[in-house]
């Protein structure tokens, strides 16, 4: 059963089922069950190939042969403002762009530009593991919210949690929007009530939205919280990224957006001597994709949701599993609590190998990656009716 779109998306602009071994190409995601037969479904990398245009560009520019320090190209920071505008509604100027190597650098310099050692990061759970990991990096105390779990799988803030958590030392709020892993794409009320809880407590927002771009659902738009409130564009850092809606992880671009002239100097000094340079190639994969991507992007869209529709059916459907709506990302937030204490090991005793819901602070939880092929998502979802 193909499901919705998927071979009119293939045949325009990118064959999504068109099989592309990566045994052998060093892929962290594949050589972690290398030649144990499990089919990996955890780290946000995607098995479908960049769109064309990335890749003729990189093409293009190997035929210079000499692959020095790089400034960005002519053209980027026009570029990904026209993007912002057009996706988000969010007029950026070029001199709040941070180039970064790469998103989980900007949480960690986050953590640092925004306090000092012994202040507090709050951030709500479950969460992409490096939210959890970089307070701690950076000498800082790390505070865990839990979001509320609603008896339909949706979750949502638990606002009077939030304010008991806050502590005199608490400095920054980490936000993930679109939230990894549980696929929320936060509204304009949510996302006011948090700038207004920030303004009340005096704390710093850095939002990762590096799902942007994944927003799965009709009727749904991402909303940037520097947005929200005028206050809060002073004292937010947001960062973006092409990598995971184009699927170029590996090539280490992404960027800060900070509106306040005081935080980004703060954030540029913690940058020194810590964070390298863009790569030639990243620079060079960003502008094709914002320029070029586009079409691309919504035929990807258009085959994640069937992929979405046929992973989310079978799960409804499984006596001990429970599923969570994703509105974007092509990650799906599972509820395994029924299968015991470590339902991860008899994902892959059935050779499935998700991420472990430990390492986002759930356990009991896996989240599974749907961006593959149909065929091999069919062959997943068998092995997954096995599973008791």
């Amino acid at each position: 059963m193909m499901g919705s779109g998927s071979r009119k998306a293939g045949t325009t602009h990118g064959d999504f089922d068109r099989p592309l071994p990566r045994e052998g190409t060093g892929s962290v995601k594949w050589d972690r069950y290398r030649d144990t037969g499990i089919i990996p479904l955890w780290v946000a990398d995607m098995d479908f190939a960049a769109p064309e245009p990335v890749v003729a560009a990189i093409r293009a520019r190997l035929q210079h042969p000499v692959f020095g320090y790089t400034n960005a190209p002519e053209g980027l920071v026009e570029a990904v403002c026209a993007h912002v505008a057009k996706s988000t509604g969010w007029s950026i100027r070029r001199e709040w762009i941070v180039w970064l190597p790469g998103l989980v650098s900007g949480l960690n310099i986050a953590a640092r530009a925004t306090g000092e050692p012994g202040d507090a990061v709050i951030t709500a759970t479950p969460v992409y593991p490096p939210f959890l990991s970089a307070p701690a990096l950076s000498q800082r105390e790390l505070i865990t919210v839990p979001l509320s779990r609603q008896d339909d799988g949706r979750y949502e803030w638990d606002w009077d949690r939030l304010n008991a958590a806050v502590t005199p030392r608490t400095r920054l709020l980490l936000l993930c929007n679109p939230h990894n892993p549980v696929g929320r794409v936060w509204t304009g009320e949510e996302l006011r009530h948090l700038a207004h809880w920030s303004e009340r407590y005096g704390i710093a927002i850095c939002s990762d939205e590096i799902h942007a771009g994944l927003v799965l659902d009709t009727g749904v738009r991402h909303l940037p919280i520097a947005m929200q409130h005028p206050e809060l564009a002073e004292r937010s850092i947001t960062l973006m990224a092409p990598s995971k809606t184009f699927n170029i992880p590996g090539l280490g671009f992404s960027f800060a957006v900070i509106p306040g002239e005081s935080l980004r100097r703060r954030f540029r000094e913690t940058m020194k001597g810590i964070v390298p340079d863009i790569n030639v190639f990243g620079y060079v994969a960003a502008l094709a994709a914002y320029t070029q991507g586009e079409p691309w992007r919504q035929s990807l869209l258009d085959y994640l949701r069937g992929n979405r529709a046929r992973l989310m059916e079978v799960i409804a459907h499984h006596p001990l599993l429970a599923g969570t709506h994703p509105e974007a990302t092509y990650l799906a937030w599972v509820d395994a609590r029924a299968l015991g204490e470590n339902p991860q090991k008899i994902f892959e005793k059935a050779g499935l190998g998700p991420s472990d819901g430990r390492d986002f602070g759930a356990p009991g939880f896996v989240r599974i990656n749907y961006g593959c092929r149909r065929a091999l998502l069919e062959e997943v979802l068998e092995r997954l009716a096995t599973i008791r």
